[in-house]
């Protein structure tokens, strides 16, 4: 349908192909473009269809296709898609794998939404189970072999269909004196059949622990870690590969359904040589029935949670005496969208010189507190490591630079630490080579532990970092990566770890450029942690103020003596680079041509006068563009305006209206000044 709307209409595949290459991992090149158009030539080819394969094949979601077409005002296009989102069938209850005693009956359930008219059709591995064709499933565990089977259920309306997730059903003999043939679940509620053992591991070794039980309802499953609760572990089974001294402690598993509740026994578990952490569980919980222990059911901790969560992206580019990056830009903007989704305060700065990178850093440090993530700190620009110190270079260094002249990455540390933050992570996007210009030890300080610091190294030390051009944008090897894995909800070093696996695959760094993670880190801590709420004695008006950084001013019209009126607009394109643009919205009839200009910008600002007041986004300098002008409308003057870290009072300028009457040569031109107070970073007066 969506072939018949657009293959040859004037807003049709060509117009989408534009508005999806927005984002540039849809974007389609010139031959990609010229093979979609030759489908015309083919007896059923369909240049959209094409295109549509395309996108499929970049992981487009039918949600972004909606809001292309939404862009591009076909309402006709709009209404069939919506409705086919609509009618696709979701699953809402999975049946759930089981394990029960000889001579019981299993309920196995599948409920699914969707158009009017779903059938079900049960299967046994690959063969139709003969009558199931309703969400319920009743099995007598009499007629199953020893063996576990496997069962699914597929969804139908028409000749849409899906399947639901595989369950297991397992008959299990009773290990319990008290279990007998004539065993009724409903009668007991829930049993468990199968405890979990303690064990004793090297580091690098594989975890499994299990924990059986039957009832009904089915039994649910949550593991726990020293009584606090392990993450996405709620299968009879734990299993964790390549353990290490984190995974160590007292372990047991909960097993509950609608009206019970039992808890395994706990387990220890030793990993490595090391002196192992004793068991937060103390004796007095425990207490004796029929000669057997049994841990008394307490309520576990509090799940891991952040109070705040903070982060400072920097990116260096523009050197004065070093060489000129290009990756910088587009990691930081990347790297903040996917943080801003995490629920974290982002500032993220572009080309500062030292005394504005120990500025920012100062207002960062101000904001954490006991119970804050704090980290992260993302750098990517020029660096250096020396004596096991790394060092952040600014923009301003001379060309023979050492350590005065640089951010000393520990130093940092040393002072998060002081303020007893939940977590800390660097992820340093720099190169890690030996400055032979620099012989000085800096003295830091000691250190202390605090088992909460994670460090991602982009690179191996004494190594290069590099960037991966992709046209005309690029994109460090790093972030590039990152990116594909930071919305996970993994503990920190998990992702990182994934991250370096996929950096490894890369035939051209392969040798030259690998991840490198160190950590002290004893919890689960991810960046996907929640954030408590904090009470009113928590809350301080700093942390207003950085949140305010990213806040942009309202845009805003202007009425000139004339009848003219102007749109005043404003675009974030970093916490320090601002887009402005303007915009005639009314004018007399008797006023032919008419453009509202920026003037009288102050000379402290990172201004290039040859890229304000351009006709399109492209034309301002902004690699970025195709994103933040998403937001902006059409038939406008742009300008960038850089470096707002560095105004030292309100920002204000002239916008100056050039305007022709009907049958005049000559241009009038009216002024208008406008104060736009301190946008963006400027609010944090770095100065």
């Amino acid at each position: 349908r969506l072939c018949e709307l657009l293959d040859n209409a004037g807003r049709g595949w060509r117009k989408l192909a534009e508005l999806a290459g927005a984002e540039k991992r849809f974007k389609c090149s010139a031959e990609e473009l010229e093979m979609c158009s030759l489908k015309v030539l083919e007896p059923r080819g369909s240049p959209t269809q094409c295109l549509l394969q395309l996108l499929a094949e970049r992981d487009c979601t039918l949600r972004y296709l909606l809001g292309c077409l939404e862009r591009m005002g076909h309402e006709q296009a709009c209404r069939v898609l919506s409705s086919a989102v609509q009618d696709m069938i979701r699953i809402t209850v999975q049946p759930e794998s089981q394990v029960l005693a000889e001579g019981t009956q299993v309920s196995l359930t599948c409920c699914a939404t969707g158009p009017p008219g779903l059938t079900y059709q049960w299967f046994c591995g690959r063969r139709e189970v003969p009558g199931a064709t309703s969400p319920e499933l009743v099995i007598d565990v009499a007629a199953l072999p020893g063996q576990p089977e496997w069962y699914i259920c597929r969804v139908n309306c028409g000749a849409t269909f899906t399947f639901s997730r595989w369950a297991h059903v397992q008959v299990e003999k009773s290990s319990s004196p008290s279990s007998a043939s004539g065993y009724c679940p409903t009668m007991v509620g829930l049993q468990i059949l199968r405890q979990p053992r303690q064990c004793r591991l090297a580091e690098g070794d594989t975890l499994v622990l299990e924990c059986r039980a039957i009832g009904n309802p089915p039994p649910q499953y949550q593991w726990f870690r020293n009584r606090r609760p392990v993450e996405g572990a709620q299968a009879p089974q734990l299993q964790v590969k390549l353990v290490t001294t984190a995974e160590r402690g007292s372990y047991s598993c909960r097993v509950f359904n609608l009206f019970h509740e039992v808890w395994s026994q706990e387990v220890d578990v030793e990993i490595g040589e090391g002196p192992r952490q004793t068991s937060v569980t103390p004796p007095q919980l425990l207490c004796s029935q029929a000669g057997v222990s049994q841990p008394v059911t307490t309520p576990p901790s509090p799940i891991l949670a952040a109070t705040d969560k903070v982060a400072l992206l920097i990116g260096n580019m523009h050197y004065l005496h070093h060489k000129q990056l290009q990756a910088p830009m587009v990691d930081v903007h990347a790297l903040g969208a996917l943080l801003h989704q995490l629920n974290f305060k982002v500032v993220s700065l572009l080309d500062l010189c030292k005394a504005e990178m120990q500025m920012a850093v100062d207002e960062f440090l101000l904001l954490l507190d006991k119970g804050v993530y704090a980290g992260l700190l993302y750098y990517a620009g020029h660096g250096y490591e020396n004596f096991g110190n790394s060092f952040m270079v600014p923009i301003d260094a001379p060309s023979a630079y050492t350590s005065e002249h640089c951010l000393c990455v520990q130093w940092v540390l040393r002072e998060m630490q002081q303020r007893r933050t939940g977590l800390n992570i660097f992820l340093l996007d720099m190169c890690r080579k030996r400055n032979l210009n620099d012989d000085i030890i800096p003295q830091v300080g000691a250190l202390e532990v605090t088992a909460n610091i994670v460090f991602g190294y982009a690179t191996c030390a004494d190594a290069e970092a590099y960037e991966l051009s992709q046209g005309e944008l690029s994109n460090g090897i790093f972030v590039t990566f990152l990116k594909r894995w930071l919305l996970e909800d993994e503990k920190i070093t998990v992702l990182l770890d994934k991250v370096a696996e996929d950096m490894g695959t890369l035939e051209i760094t392969r040798g030259r450029q690998a991840l490198e993670l160190r950590s002290n880190l004893s919890e689960r801590r991810a960046l996907t942690d929640p954030i408590r709420p904090p009470g009113r004695d928590e809350s301080s008006a700093r942390n207003l103020q950085w949140a305010k950084a990213h806040v942009l001013p309202e845009s805003r019209h202007l009425h000139f003596d004339c009848g003219v009126t102007i749109q005043l607009g404003f675009a974030a394109e970093f916490s320090n680079i601002m887009i402005i643009y303007t915009r005639v919205v009314a004018a007399p009839e008797d006023i032919t041509k008419c453009e509202a200009r920026l003037t009288d910008i102050p000379e402290e600002l990172d201004v290039d006068l040859k890229c304000t007041n351009k006709e399109s986004p492209e034309e301002v300098g902004s690699l970025l563009a195709p994103v933040w002008s998403l937001g902006c409308p059409s038939c406008c003057l742009y300008s960038r305006i850089c470096g707002l870290q560095k105004l030292r009072q309100e920002l204000a300028f002239t916008v100056c209206l050039q305007y022709r009457y009907q049958g005049m040569d000559d241009f009038v031109e009216e002024r208008q000044r406008v104060n736009v107070g301190r946008p963006l970073i400027a609010k944090l007066n770095l100065q």
